[in-house]
């Protein structure tokens, strides 16, 4: 009988860490927090954690719509920045152009970019991939679009910075710590949204046929799933997802023609960090990079913020390339 082999504490350390990658990256994360603890003390860290919540849940909302497009249309869409834009903007029409209350004004955001992303998909992706159109082609009609929209937006509203009729001075505090108002709204609609699309994509009948689309369209049209039916969900799902980001992140910030694509690449960092294709992944990784982006600040000058967590995505898929979080082909 061969003998085991014998492994180093170094060589049994690195094959844990790819055999549990999310635990690992969970692990890195932790102890990065209490070196952070430990230098800057409990409340500055818990503080600064908040903000990181408030923007990581914007990121995930974004995330997830676009990579359910991905898992299931393997289509780039580099126009879904710009679609939280137009919810942003479809927002300022009804709260402030209106006169709507902002719930309100959310509500007929979701629905307007959710309606702008099926007919997209109506007149757009659909004939092409009709058409047999390959990767390179739909990408490049994703960039096109990202501008029609973006100049459309333009045209229509101007260039000039809009805000949303929300309370931004009021705060509330507990435990010692203080957020804004519209901060904690942000951080409670993004975790009740997320977890009910996480049960969703779990357990109703949905998302199973949402996972299996994306697991092989074709299978899933011989098991006798509607794949055009599940296509125009995840097109409403996506929609949804990007405009109520946009109206959240034009809520805490300011409403813009470039909302969006100032989001976006964040928005693709998570995607990739997550695991292309993979909603789970999307999800957790979004929190995690608003985490770090905000708890960088503690170390670093502010504007320093975004490359720091640009430097913390490259050097995770240097480690692990298909992404930290979930399978890169799965839903």
């Amino acid at each position: 009988m061969a003998a085991r082999p014998e492994y180093s504490p170094r060589e049994r350390l690195l094959g844990w860490s790819r055999d549990r990658p999310a635990l690992a990256a969970g692990a890195v994360l932790a102890l990065g927090v209490l070196a952070l603890v430990a230098a800057k003390g409990v409340h500055d860290v818990a503080q600064t954690a908040l903000y990181g919540l408030s923007l990581g849940s914007i990121y995930a909302l974004g995330a997830v719509g676009l990579t359910l497009v991905y898992g299931i249309l393997k289509l780039v869409n580099f126009a879904h920045g710009d679609l939280l834009t137009f919810g942003a903007y479809m927002a300022y029409l009804a709260n402030i152009s209106i006169g709507l209350p902002v719930a309100v004004a959310l509500l007929c955001a979701l629905i307007a970019t959710a309606a702008l992303a099926v007919l997209f998909e109506l007149t757009m992706w659909r004939p092409m991939r009709g058409k047999g159109a390959g990767l390179f082609q739909l990408m490049l009609m994703s960039i096109g679009l990202a501008f029609l929209i973006r100049s459309v937006v333009q045209f229509i509203w101007g260039g000039q910075v809009k805000e949303l009729d929300v309370d931004t001075t009021s705060t509330v505090q507990f435990l010692g710590l203080r957020i804004g108002e519209t901060e904690l709204v942000v951080i409670i609609i993004g975790f009740v949204v997320l977890s009910a699309i996480g049960l969703m994509l779990r357990l109703s009948t949905l998302g199973k046929q949402m996972r299996a689309v994306s697991d092989d369209l074709d299978l899933a049209e011989t098991a006798g799933i509607d794949t055009r039916r599940v296509i125009i969900l995840t097109w409403v799902f996506a929609g949804a997802l990007a405009g109520l980001a946009g109206v959240l992140a034009g809520a805490t910030q300011t409403v813009e023609p470039n909302l969006g694509f100032e989001l976006l690449l964040a928005i693709f960092a998570a995607v990739i960090l997550g695991g292309i294709g993979d909603a789970f992944g999307a999800l957790a990784a979004g929190i995690v990079l608003g985490l770090v982006i905000e708890l960088s600040t503690l170390v670093f000058d502010a504007q320093w913020k975004l490359v720091v967590g640009f430097v913390v995505l490259i050097l995770a898929l240097i480690i692990r390339p298909q992404g930290i979080f979930g399978k890169a082909k799965a839903i």
